[in-house]
């Protein structure tokens, strides 16, 4: 009786720990400190015997990996997840984003595909391939996807402003700043306020960019997509200093470093 009291005991005692790690893997993620999450994380799927939670593990470890610039590691990590799970929407959602941001289209579209058949309502999913379709001059495609979104998604904030964006990439930049002012006006979240910031941009209305960016930042101020907004501004207002120190904060933030090797390419270039 004894010896099967100190067997439950070290169970509970075992899955206490397990807990008490995922948490502060969990806390460490949310705070942006992605070297503490990557650590976490590889502790955790090193350690776990159940084959989904350890898919889990594995595709956070990705992310964070990803969040730090460690693109090759990243895969690796997202692999392993997916060997673990093969059954994982989310893990096929993350190797086709990544494989998209690096340029393997082909490849990220078969992901899509095949994490489709999986969750066919997985809005992540559908977002990467319109993009992948816009950047291939498949503007009804690109279309047809975020509609499909909201076909099952109504209030889908990603797939309004993609819908937007859209309009914006094509040169409707007036019509994009209608959606914008729209979506704004039902719903002013940080999201919203940046891509109108990049609508305002393109029209030569720095003020107003800069207004609208600096709202999306202190709605959000670990929204790292608009440090980036934010840098651009800075730069077409001549104040590289500013913007090259803003960079670096939307890095610190998560922001992967090397889809921004344009824009650094400039903070390293003399001063004229």
């Amino acid at each position: 009786m004894k010896k099967h009291l100190l067997i439950l005991a070290l169970a509970f005692s075992s899955l206490n720990f397990y807990a008490q790690d995922a948490k502060m893997a969990e806390e460490c993620f949310k705070k942006a400190d992605y070297k503490c999450a990557e650590e976490q994380y590889s502790k955790l799927a090193e350690k776990e015997q159940i084959q989904k939670f350890q898919s889990d593990y594995y595709n956070n470890l990705g992310t964070s990996q990803r969040r730090l610039g460690k693109t090759a590691l990243a895969f690796k990590s997202y692999e392993a997840a997916l060997r673990a799970n093969p059954l994982s929407a989310s893990v096929y959602a993350n190797l086709a984003s990544l494989n998209s941001q690096r340029g393997s289209k082909a490849k990220a579209l078969e992901y899509i595909d095949k994490g489709l058949q999986i969750e066919p309502e997985n809005v992540d999913m559908y977002l990467t391939r319109s993009k992948i379709y816009e950047s291939q001059g498949k503007k009804d495609l690109a279309l047809k996807d975020l509609n499909q979104i909201l076909s099952f998604a109504a209030d889908n904030i990603y797939a309004k402003t993609g819908l937007a964006n859209l309009k914006k990439n094509s040169g409707d930049l007036e019509g994009a700043l209608k959606d914008y002012n729209q979506l704004i006006s039902e719903k002013p979240e940080s999201l919203l306020y940046n891509g109108r910031a990049d609508v305002y941009l393109k029209l030569k209305k720095s003020k107003e960019a800069l207004v609208d960016v600096n709202k999306a930042i202190s709605i959000d101020p670990k929204f790292s997509q608009s440090y980036v907004t934010k840098a651009l501004i800075l730069f077409d207002a001549a104040k590289p200093k500013e913007a090259c120190t803003t960079l670096d904060k939307a890095v610190s933030l998560g922001y992967e470093k090397g889809l921004l090797a344009d824009y650094y390419a400039k903070c390293k270039a003399p001063a004229k």
